[in-house]
């Protein structure tokens, strides 16, 4: 999350986090407080079961973890992918990069890494679709192509 600003989609987010094992990273600056009383609402209980990774600045982060030397993904309307096109059944490590709720991320950013860029289709007079069902479209399609390695399976339930 590239300087998330609404605190109930973060924490929204965080709790899909928690429930699939993926790290959550947090770019500053953010548009609340990590103690917000809306982000651990939606967050609810699952805040003590995920992984976050902040960072002061995209700067930081892109530093950190390379975009070239990476499995890294940029969510964007304008994406030259649809999101389920790259095979990411064989990556070790996959980042998908969210923008903020009012902007995405920065344009000179998606120009660099064009061929990175991801989006979920929609009809053209909309907008975007909210942030926090965005990433849970985007990161299940990763745990699917991965047959939803480490997650519990229905069958499970049913005997």
């Amino acid at each position: 999350m590239v300087e998330p600003e609404i605190p109930q989609n973060t924490g929204n987010i965080a709790r899909t986090c928690a429930a699939t094992g993926a790290k959550l990273h947090l770019v500053h600056p953010l548009g609340f407080k990590i103690d917000d009383k809306s982000l651990k609402r939606a967050g609810l209980d699952y805040w003590d079961k995920v992984e976050i990774e902040e960072h002061d600045s995209f700067e930081s982060f892109l530093e950190k973890h390379n975009p070239e030397d990476t499995n890294m993904f940029f969510a964007t309307t304008k994406g030259k992918h649809i999101y389920c096109e790259p095979n990411y059944e064989d990556m070790d490590e996959v980042f998908l990069l969210f923008g903020k709720e009012t902007k995405g991320l920065p344009e000179d950013i998606l120009q660099k890494y064009i061929d990175k860029t991801i989006r979920i289709p929609m009809r053209p007079t909309l907008r975007s679709l909210n942030l926090s069902n965005s990433v849970n479209i985007v990161l299940y399609e990763v745990y699917r192509q991965k047959g939803f390695q480490g997650l519990e399976e229905i069958s499970s339930y049913f005997g």
